[in-house]
């Protein structure tokens, strides 16, 4: 058989049917006419012949099928017969068609649109050669320096190369500072700077993870045999797009970092963002330089800089388990034999209780997972229950409208068609309708998407997270499922019920098979499942809509209305923090702006709200000294407390006395006076060490208390807080707090004006509000709230459409028995008490199903609240009254109108 070829003719039948039938129609004529010209000439008369011509050539309808059975394809041609039928049905019923299409669209777009960000921030594989192989040395979640024996997930570099050369179980092993620099840099010779995102990895880095370039070459283990001489860098594919136009001749190109100008050697390809997801740097350069990229950081030699994450590349065979061990021996080896380990009992206790374990990071590591892995699942689970409530309402809408539809299935089967062939078609027309919906669903996706990106970014004010949401083909699968489980779900139930039909007693036009639709326990039973769900969906929306409530009105200790905030680079001036140039520089900054109109205050800090932290523990002497409490250190100017409205409750604030060369002062929080310091002890005057040992140069002596403040998150418990002047501790001193009056286009003007005044050069970023920082560390909150109110509010929507719809239905089958009824003298009040006694009963039930349901999976989502327990019963209360309301009201549309039915058209009807 020659197959193109009977592709192609089948395929000229289906798209060209009337000149294949009328060629086939010629043809039948013309063995007809020959085969009666035979008769003819054998001696028939003409009539005969004609008789015995089409006895001899049989039924042309039957043969015309057969022909086209042989030539085309059939079950094409009937199943789009039938797309063509559901088509024209669909659009006799306008209203019908437009319900289901949007609750479809909104039911698997709100699924898509969720799905996209869990397939983004926690399922989708690294774009690097087999992540499956690919795992980090202890669990990745943590970044910044750390200087304590036994830990788990910082690793010095000096560590990582002794580890590299003597580990058996990788076959790569590779080294990324864990912060993330974010200096301001110039490219080539252009006036302007600009900030560039940067990451410091070991020369193994892409060798390790089989990155190969889109352009140039990658960093091989050769750029980082020595310290500081190996200024070349790797580029981003979207960088090289945004900032060099995707110039060819990027090799010749030079970025320059502080005082160091980095010849870029090559260009990463496309799809490739680094390990960390959600973070996507612009550039990578060389560990060897380190130390020339601000803030500069000195552990390129440093044994126990312990700052860097460790990853390795598994060698065949080897197990995760195996690699565990062998970690972990190597581990106890290589720290114990550094010349200036510390081997005090107190860091041996340590590293004896130390366990390395080795975590795969086959989708890559993110920041992003920790704040919204369990909102994702909550908002996916979410989502599908509408999703399911939808279904149910389709379904109960394509099972009244199949009882409609009655009397045509029954002259179907009449004429012929077969239970199958009417299935068939019902589930064409659901397939059409999940398709559509489908469809519209997509669309509905890639705008919640964009939206969604937006709200998890922090607001429409901050740039967006570097996160691909966009359509892919697992998106698309997932999706394409969605649909085929939807037309699952609603289609096949109403295609079998509407198929088993009586043909004879449905095509009667009296009562009886109007009082038999009215028996309808499957749609009730579909009504009841969606008030049950969608009292568990409205529980849930005003659990988390009171929650967020709740974290908006946590005193934070600090007024943050009417505060602008923004960031400078100082390291671009090539000073180092200590220089009395750079200390002066900050002090005349925070003077000229406190002058301006409006200011009421202005300062520096290393630290405002949710920014990171300098932590350590400290030692009081007359109290016991305990390692695991943690003191939040923060670098302040003077006018600190003044702007940030933080109440001093007793001693003085820093003055300009308070200088690099005076003795070493400190103010305390009241938790760190109340929990830290021997009881009843008045904290002004006394001393403690910043940190464990009690040497003179970490002697401080505390001048002052201030209120308790929120430091990190809103939900956090209570942190001790101490706070030094930047002279005598000047290093990550950037962010300005200005509390203003006025407008904030023109305060913000005249801040930035007043900045480059003292120093034209310095970068100036963030602008924004301290409000809008501290409301984007509730970002995840307010997404779940907001999305489970819309979806809450949307799921009962959908119940009282079901509601209403099933009611109305009840309603116009019952036409006759209500006329009868208020012909034999019951009152309009008793006729809607006979509907709504039905919507009351089946809301009840709903109700006594959902509560339980609620109650049992409120675990779930304890752990996403604060300040009210997931069994709240004024939220159940709020929640059930609320959906009894607005069903009631649904319910009571149609009983409104069956009082009003007349009896004489009621009886005429029937």
């Amino acid at each position: 058989m020659n197959l193109p070829g009977e592709l192609k003719r089948r395929l000229e039948m289906l798209l060209h049917r009337d000149r294949f039938q009328r060629d086939l129609d010629e043809e039948l004529q013309l063995h007809l006419e020959l085969r009666e010209q035979r008769h003819r000439e054998s001696g028939l008369s003409a009539a005969s012949a004609r008789r015995a011509a089409r006895r001899g050539f049989g039924n042309p309808t039957v043969l015309r099928e057969n022909s086209h059975m042989a030539w085309g394809w059939n079950w094409l041609e009937t199943f789009l017969q039938d797309v063509s039928y559901g088509v024209r049905s669909m659009l006799r019923s306008p209203a019908l068609t437009i319900v289901a299409l949007l609750s479809l669209g909104l039911g698997i777009g709100a699924n898509t649109a969720i799905f996209s960000f869990m397939d983004a921030i926690m399922l989708r594989s690294l774009p690097v050669k087999d992540p499956t192989q690919l795992v980090v040395l202890g669990d990745g979640d943590e970044a910044g320096v750390t200087d304590r024996y036994g830990s788990t997930t910082l690793y010095s570099y000096p560590f990582f190369r002794q580890f590299q050369q003597k580990n058996d179980v990788f076959s790569d092993v590779a080294s990324v500072f864990s912060m993330n620099a974010n200096p301001h840099g110039i490219i080539d010779h252009r006036d302007q700077m600009e900030p560039i995102m940067v990451d410091i990895v070991s020369g193994t880095f892409f060798p390790t993870l089989g990155v190969e370039p889109a352009l140039g070459r990658m960093l091989t283990d050769a750029d980082d045999n020595s310290e500081g001489d190996h200024p070349v860098a790797v580029i981003s594919y979207a960088w090289w797009q945004r900032a060099l136009a995707g110039d060819p001749n990027v090799l010749n190109h030079t970025v320059k970092l502080g005082d160091t100008t980095f010849n870029i050697v090559g260009v990463a390809p496309p799809d490739f963002f680094g390990i960390m997801v959600g973070h996507a740097p612009d550039l990578w350069v060389p560990m060897s330089m380190m130390k020339a990229i601000p803030p500069h950081s000195n552990g390129y030699k440093d044994n126990f800089f312990q700052s860097n994450l460790i990853l390795g590349r598994l060698k065949p065979g080897v197990s995760r388990t195996q690699a565990e061990a062998n970690v972990n021996v190597l581990y106890q080896q290589i720290i114990r034999a550094f010349p200036d380990a510390k081997l005090n009992a107190y860091n041996l206790q340590h590293l004896e209780k130390t366990h390395v374990p080795v975590t795969s990071m086959a989708t890559g590591l993110s920041y992003l997972r920790h704040g919204f892995s369990d909102p994702l699942k909550i908002l996916m689970g979410v989502t599908v229950l509408v999703l399911l409530i939808a279904c149910a309402n389709i379904a109960n809408l394509l099972l009244a409208r199949s009882t409609a539809r009655a009397r045509e299935f029954a002259v179907r089967q009449a004429l012929g068609a077969r239970r199958l062939r009417l299935i068939r078609q019902l589930l064409t027309e659901s397939f059409i309708l999940a398709i559509a919906g489908g469809a519209l669903g997509i669309a509905f996706a890639a705008v919640a998407d964009r939206l969604l990106l937006r709200m998890i970014s922090g607001g429409f004010d901050a740039d967006p997270i570097p996160l691909d949401v966009s359509l892919n083909l697992r998106l698309l699968l997932f999706t394409l499922f969605a649909t085929i489980g939807t037309v699952v779900l609603f289609g096949i139930v109403p295609a079998f019920r509407a198929s088993r039909i009586e043909v004879t007693e449905a095509l009667k036009d009296g009562r009886g098979s109007s009082h038999a639709a009215t028996r309808t326990p499957l749609g009730k039973a579909l009504v009841i499942g969606q008030v049950a769900l969608s009292v568990v969906l409205t529980v849930a929306a005003v659990l988390f809509l009171r929650s967020l409530v709740n974290l908006t009105h946590i005193d934070t200790g600090f007024a943050s209305t009417g505060v602008l905030r923004l960031d400078i680079d100082s390291d671009v001036l090539g000073l180092k923090a200590r220089d009395p140039r750079m200390i002066a520089m900050f002090r005349e900054i925070e003077q000229r702006i406190a002058s301006l109109p409006g200011v009421k205050g202005a300062s520096f800090a290393s630290f405002f709200f949710h920014q990171g932290s300098w932590n350590g523990s400290i030692n009081v002497p007359g109290a016991g000294y305990n390692e695991r409490i943690d003191v939040q250190h923060n670098v302040i100017g003077n006018d600190f407390f003044r702007t940030m409205q933080i109440p001093l409750l007793a001693g003085r604030t820093f003055t300009p006395a308070d200088t690099a060369t005076s003795h070493k002062v400190v103010i305390i929080s009241e938790s760190v006076a109340r929990d830290l310091f021997p009881a009843g002890g008045n904290p002004i005057g006394r001393h403690y060490f910043m940190g464990h040992d009690p040497l003179p140069d970490t002697d401080v002596e505390v001048i002052g208390l201030v209120k308790d403040v929120k430091f990190g998150r809103l939900d956090e418990q209570q942190r001790y807080i101490d706070y030094v002047p930047n002279p005598q501790h000047p290093s990550g001193y950037g962010s300005l707090a200005v509390r203003y009056e006025g407008d904030f286009n023109a305060i913000s003007s005249g801040v930035q004006h007043a900045i480059h005044s003292v120093n034209r050069i310095l970068p100036i970023s963030h602008i924004t509000t301290l409000d809008a920082q501290v409301q984007r560390t509730i970002a995840n909150q307010r997404l779940v709230a907001q999305l489970s109110a819309f979806f809450g509010l949307l799921a009962v929507f959908l119940s009282c459409i079901g509601i209403y719809g099933l009611m109305s239905y009840l309603v116009s089958r019952r036409t006759g028995e209500i006329g009868i009824r208020m012909a034999l003298g019951a009152a309009r009040s008793n006729v809607r008490w006979l509907v709504m006694r039905d919507v009351v009963l089946l809301i009840a039930i709903g109700i006594a199903v959902g509560v339980p349901a609620t109650l049992i999976g409120s675990r779930l989502v304890s752990t996403m609240l604060y300040g009210l327990r997931a069994t709240d019963p004024l939220s159940l209360i709020a929640a059930t009254a609320t959906l009894l309301l607005v069903a009631l009201i649904a319910g009571y549309l149609p009983a409104r109108r069956a009082s009003r039915i007349d009896p004489t058209v009621a009886l005429r009807y029937e």
